[in-house]
């Protein structure tokens, strides 16, 4: 057994795996923490090649030890796809796109909803909830049903109906909220704390994290071991990107990578860009964003608890915070589709046009090997972005 134990990111203080855990008392984010040099013995690259093509096949450096309990609709091993013609279109040669549509329930959601809602089963929990912009709650609900337990999703009452539709049909149970996600939360973990349910929100318990984790590990796998230049992701609560640089350092203990790292860019939209602001005035943290606005949910994000590591990850990697306008985001949408034949969801599209104002201002070269990020798919978000689709 590789997983050791829990540790907090803030102040260090360490914690026994196998307690029911949501944050650090400092109420810092804990992070899982994993005898490498085991891991490594028989997570070598040769073996991995070998394996099933979901998340699971990093099952070493994952927490979920019972494999009864690894909950798998298929998630993870999403196309790494060499895209030519919107290389050539944003003077990106080398680009390439993360294609995270393919996982359940359509988005990136699904690696941290499998990993959390399987640990909450091996911790004897029956049921999990969080506050979700709208795939989180889908993908939590779809990983409750197959494990048996009961989802309790609060959303904006602003959400797409689709959204709405499929975590209802998943069996879970839905409350809209007068509000953003942050006023959901609010409510949700007042309402877990009273009932006893296992929480799920982003960064208030460890696992979520490690299935996002894993993004790393296959572009890393993908790439025969090399990382790309930069890697440009979309940032509500930076999940994913917190993942990512955990991971990179995870494998360069094993042995599997080098120093170098990619240039970690933070792609938000103008209306909720609380990270923006605090990298470009050089804090620690990002302090609340007051009327966040966007049709991208994903991003709508006010407040993120993991602040700190995402801002940690962009000035270490030497990476940097963008903001996208709306219409920018729809025209990012639209020229990935048009190239690639891919339909994005509106986050992908932001950073397709990030990339273009990246290279626009200096920060990507020609010469440059670039990840950019979809996290899932555009079916799902007609309704957002039908209003600007024509403007």
């Amino acid at each position: 057994m590789t997983f050791t134990h829990l540790a907090c990111t803030k102040c260090g203080a360490t914690y026994d795996k196998g307690q029911r855990l949501n944050l650090c008392a400092c109420g810092a984010p804990l992070f899982a923490r994993y005898d490498l040099a085991a891991a490594a013995r028989d997570m070598r690259p040769g073996h991995l090649e070998l394996r099933e093509k979901t998340l699971w096949r990093y099952k070493e450096v994952l927490p979920v030890e019972n494999p009864e309990h690894r909950l798998c609709l298929g998630e993870g091993m999403t196309p790494l796809l060499e895209t030519p013609n919107l290389g050539r279109a944003l003077g990106l040669p080398n680009a390439l796109v993360k294609e995270e549509s393919g996982n359940p329930t359509g988005s990136f959601k699904a690696r941290g909803l499998a990993l959390a809602v399987s640990m909450a089963k091996t911790l004897g929990a029956t049921d999990v909830c969080l506050p979700s912009a709208g795939n989180a709650g889908s993908a939590l609900a779809a990983y409750a049903s197959r494990g048996g337990l009961k989802a309790h999703v609060f959303v904006p009452n602003d959400i797409a109906e689709v959204f709405l539709m499929e975590t209802l049909a998943y069996g879970a149970q839905v409350e809209t909220v007068e509000g953003l996600i942050t006023d959901a939360g609010r409510i949700c973990a007042g309402l877990a704390k009273e009932h006893g349910w296992y929480e799920c929100a982003t960064l208030k318990e460890p696992y979520r994290v490690e299935g996002k984790k894993t993004m790393g590990y296959e572009i890393a796998e993908q790439l025969s071991w090399k990382l790309p230049d930069a890697i440009l992701y979309p940032t509500g609560g930076g999940t994913g990107l917190i993942g990512m640089w955990k991971a990179f350092e995870e494998m360069e203990t094993m042995g599997f990578i080098g120093p170098k790292r990619p240039r970690m860019y933070a792609i938000q939209a103008d209306g909720c860009a609380p990270i923006v602001k605090a990298f470009q005035e050089g804090k620690d943290s990002a302090p609340m964003w007051e009327g966040a606005t966007t049709h991208a949910h994903g991003l709508r994000v006010p407040k993120a608890l993991g602040d700190f590591l995402i801002l940690r990850a962009l000035r270490e990697s030497h990476g940097a915070a963008v903001a996208v306008s709306e219409a920018e985001i729809i025209q990012g949408v639209k020229l990935i589709a048009r190239t690639e034949g891919l339909f994005v969801a509106p986050e992908g599209g932001a950073c397709v046009t990030a990339a273009m104002k990246l290279k626009a201002s200096g920060h990507l070269s020609s010469g440059d090997s670039v990840v950019i990020f979809n996290t899932g798919t555009g079916f799902k978000y007609v309704d957002n972005m039908k209003p600007l689709w024509n403007a």
